[in-house]
């Protein structure tokens, strides 16, 4: 069994046409040379020269034009690809001087619908000439195919999995839209009109849609959809169908019920790109399917992937079921169940609201997360009814980025660091917690060969040992803190913590890290790096995670979005158990005592331990000029069955409060959660 496939069988059919065409005495192709041209044109869906392959006969019953339309049709219709031909061995020796000659032949191909085989016979007759020609009907496309039937594509709509938060509420799922689209049929006489008052009206351009008009399937009567608007969109609807032959019918789409409020934790689906089909090669997607294009929609693909079910039929010319050539069932996606916690997931956003920011809500006990929030964001039932120029254009210029996720980006922490200098210190054995570490003024430097260059505090006050340095938040303390630890450890404090590492987390968050080009380059900057700012970096999540080590003995959890996964540790052993519980219990007093920055938290109901953080973007140590985030971590872990550490940091906080701006934000979340 000879096997005859693709590009190879075309050059060797072309060279063999070449060769009978020419006459020159040549010996004429014989019939299974011509069948190996044959289907190297139909893989290469040439089919104006395969039509020359026929007899006068053939040709007489069936036009080129009708020939050609009728493959165009079906192997386009049934996506056809890889078509590939085993001519069987005769059983006996072929007389190669018969007037006519039969070939048979396995043809397989892949279609929509999977892959598609049978067996079949191409019967070749001489001509005057005595070259053979192929006697062509119908069934040399299908067997049981006869001139007068159709192929028709069915397709049975498999449904996507949904995405549910912890309590099982619906963050993605299956939704109604409007498809708006023409019959051409019943476009009046200024067709051109009508097709621009079309095009303006839903922002597509007239060669968009006369192209998709144009395309082969298209009949008078057909549906040709050209863009999906929202089912509440009434008044663009209602002039939309006062164009003659627009037709406007329910579609089902993707759905985000909570829209810009999960926009980057849920992310969007749209249709697949011809670059990400041909990168998925083999895996069951076609041109029609859509896919997860950004948060959980991307991560969760293979999970929540639907596969669309495909029945090709052969009908007869009343419409009937004649055959069913080939059937693929349909498979729903499997479901998703995210750790998120929605209700608290819209207080944040809600607090976040107006401003350029983000929120992580854990259990820092378990690495569960409760909550995702960057703001602003976009609306993802946009993406999926497709934007318009407008919109887009509008979307993307807006300067305060709706499309950036900043909690998968990594920030200057500012003093909310102070705690993580602090039980490096006394892991290390270099911080004494009870030591009264004294400092005349608001200013410090090691000694004079820092020049000018001072470190600065805010507050004075009696006793500076490390409870009352957090409290007051003293960038001299801690800044003395770095440089007893001294680069090398500091450095290989930070790299215990992971810093410089990609964080486990199905997110792809931006790694923390520090100095230029992972070193610190100088005790100035050493210095500054210990209050927070240098050239400190921290994801939000990462920091959150390292928080969660004050209160699991040492250990940072490693952070999780997917219910029912295991709770484990990412690191353990960062801290010594003594120093994350003196961190810990300081970190009350920063919010129970009156001084402390971050008094504002403190509740009644449920005991808060926290830390503020203000840091300051500057060029230079001069620049008066420059953004502040303000930054605020709290935790919640006594006495309560729903331990919760929520991360929030807002930019440009300046002249509106510095850390004291975010405080109210995230106990807005807490006093909401642990009722």
């Amino acid at each position: 069994m000879r096997k005859i496939k693709g590009v190879s069988a075309l050059l060797l059919g072309m060279g063999l046409l070449a060769g009978s065409l020419s006459g020159c005495g040549k010996k004429q192709a014989q019939p299974e040379e011509l069948l190996t041209e044959y289907i190297g044109l139909l893989n290469q869906e040439n089919y104006g020269d395969m039509y020359e392959f026929l007899t006068e006969e053939a040709q007489e019953t069936t036009d080129k034009e009708t020939y050609v339309n009728r493959y165009k049709n079906i192997y386009g219709g049934i996506e056809a690809s890889d078509i590939r031909a085993d001519i069987k061995e005769p059983g006996e020796k072929k007389d190669e001087k018969a007037e006519t000659q039969r070939v048979k032949y396995t043809l397989t191909m892949d279609t929509i619908a999977g892959e598609l085989s049978f067996d079949t016979v191409a019967i070749f007759t001489k001509n005057e000439d005595g070259a053979y020609k192929m006697s062509w009907d119908s069934q040399d496309i299908f067997p049981n195919l006869y001139n007068e039937d159709t192929v028709k594509v069915v397709t049975t709509q498999a449904k996507r999995g949904n995405i549910y938060d912890r309590n099982q509420v619906e963050l993605a799922r299956e939704g109604i839209a409007s498809s708006v689209g023409l019959v051409p049929g019943k476009l009046p006489e200024d067709r051109d009109g009508a097709i621009a008052q079309l095009s303006e009206l839903l922002e597509i351009s007239t060669e968009k849609i006369e192209k998709a008009l144009s395309a082969g399937w298209v009949r008078d009567d057909t549906f040709v959809p050209l863009r999906t608007v929202a089912k509440d969109a009434m008044e663009l609807k209602e002039k939309l169908l006062e164009i003659p032959g627009v037709m406007i019918s329910d579609t089902k789409v993707r759905f985000y019920p909570f829209g810009e409020k999960a926009a980057q934790l849920t992310g969007y689906v749209q249709n697949i790109t011809a670059e990400e089909l041909e990168k998925r090669t083999g895996q069951g997607y076609n041109r029609n399917s859509i896919i997860g294009k950004a948060g959980a929609e991307r991560i969760y693909e293979e999970q929540l992937r639907s596969k669309d079910g495909y029945t090709i039929e052969i009908r007869n010319q009343l419409g009937e079921v004649k055959d069913v050539v080939l059937e693929k069932p349909a498979e729903d996606g499997q479901d998703v169940k995210l750790t998120i916690d929605i209700t608290l997931q819209q207080y944040l956003y809600q607090e976040v609201e107006g401003d350029e920011g983000c929120a992580v809500a854990m259990d820092p006990t378990t690495g569960a997360v409760r909550a995702l929030v960057s703001t602003p964001a976009y609306d993802p039932n946009d993406f999926v009814m497709g934007y318009t120029a407008s919109a887009w254009e509008a979307l993307n210029s807006d300067e305060s980025q709706p499309l950036y996720n900043r909690y998968l980006a990594a920030w200057t922490p500012g003093s909310s660091f102070k705690p993580v200098v602090a039980a490096l210190g006394l892991t290390a054995g270099t911080l004494n917690p009870d030591e009264d570490v004294k400092n005349d003024g608001l200013k410090w430097q090691k000694d004079s060969s820092w020049g000018d260059y001072y470190v600065t505090t805010l507050v004075d006050y009696p006793v500076k040992n490390l409870e009352n340095a957090l409290v007051h938040s003293d960038n001299i303390y801690f800044a003395k803190a770095a440089c007893a630890l001294g680069e090398k450890d500091f450095m290989k404090g930070l790299d215990s913590l992971g810093f410089g590492e990609e964080l486990p987390f199905d997110f792809a968050a931006t790694a923390s890290g520090y100095g230029s080009d992972g070193r610190i380059a100088s005790e100035t900057e050493l210095a500054d790096s210990g209050y927070g700012q240098g050239k400190i970096l921290v994801n939000p999540i990462h920091l959150s995670s390292i928080y969660s080590a004050l209160v699991n003995g040492g250990n940072m959890v490693k952070p999780y979005l997917l219910d029912g996964e295991s709770a484990t540790y990412w690191k353990e052993g960062v801290f010594t158990k003594e120093a994350a519980d003196t961190v810990l219990a300081d970190l009350y007093q920063v919010v129970e005592d009156s001084a402390g920055t971050a008094h504002a938290a403190q509740r009644d109901a449920f005991r808060m331990a926290g830390k503020t953080g203000t840091a300051e973007l500057k060029i230079s140590k001069d620049d008066t000029e420059g953004q502040e985030l303000g930054w605020f971590v709290g935790m919640c872990v006594e006495n309560t069955e729903k331990p919760l550490l929520i991360t929030m940091m807002i930019e440009d906080v300046k002249g509106r409060g510095g850390s004291h701006y975010v405080i109210p934000k995230v106990m807005k979340g807490f006093d909401e959660y642990m009722k």
